[in-house]
């Protein structure tokens, strides 16, 4: 089943950034790859998407919600989360709705594919393709800590990614996020 692989190297690599014990949210969850390694890390977790044969697949990991996001309300309206996942996903009337979602000390990590994908496969439809920096301009409001834009082998894919972080409110100096190490 779609979802059951190995969680993405790039959420991997920024979830340190998500508070301890930090409330995650994982948009268009599926079968819950990111939810079941987020919840083996300790944190609580809340999925969403509109299949429940693949939220099924979740059962028992945190609270799940089975919601058309494309075409009703926001099912979460007014919550913020430490954590806000979203790979290979992609509706650009939600960007809003996700930022406003990433909680004061919290961040974002999203990834999808971008223009290029057409060269080597699917998605190939510019509907579903990032444009060049527009994962920029979406967090505009966060502060970027990481950030690609480029092509990825196994499987070939081009790729447009972002860790970004809502700053708390009282830092009287620039908070400090230290790179994840890698390995």
């Amino acid at each position: 089943m779609h979802g059951t692989e190995a969680p993405s190297e790039w959420v991997c690599r920024w979830a340190p950034l998500i508070p301890a014990d930090g409330t995650v949210l994982d948009v268009a969850c599926g079968a819950g790859r990111h939810l079941r390694w987020l919840h083996d890390k300790g944190h609580q977790v809340v999925g969403v998407d509109r299949s429940e044969p693949a939220l099924a697949a979740c059962a028992g990991l945190g609270e799940l919600v089975c919601a058309d996001i494309e075409n009703g309300p926001w099912p979460l309206a007014g919550r913020q989360f430490d954590g806000v996942v979203v790979t290979n996903y992609l509706w650009r009337p939600l960007w809003p709705t996700l930022v406003q979602s990433v909680a004061p000390g919290g961040v974002l990590i999203y990834e999808t594919f971008a223009t290029g994908n057409e060269t080597v496969g699917r998605p190939a439809r510019a509907d579903f393709l990032l444009q060049p920096g527009e994962l920029l301009r979406v967090c505009a409001g966060l502060r970027v800590v990481g950030y690609e834009d480029g092509f990825l082998d196994h499987p070939a894919r081009f790729v447009q990614r972002i860790a970004a972080v809502r700053e708390l409110p009282q830092a009287q100096e620039p908070a400090r996020y230290p790179l994840p190490v890698r390995g």
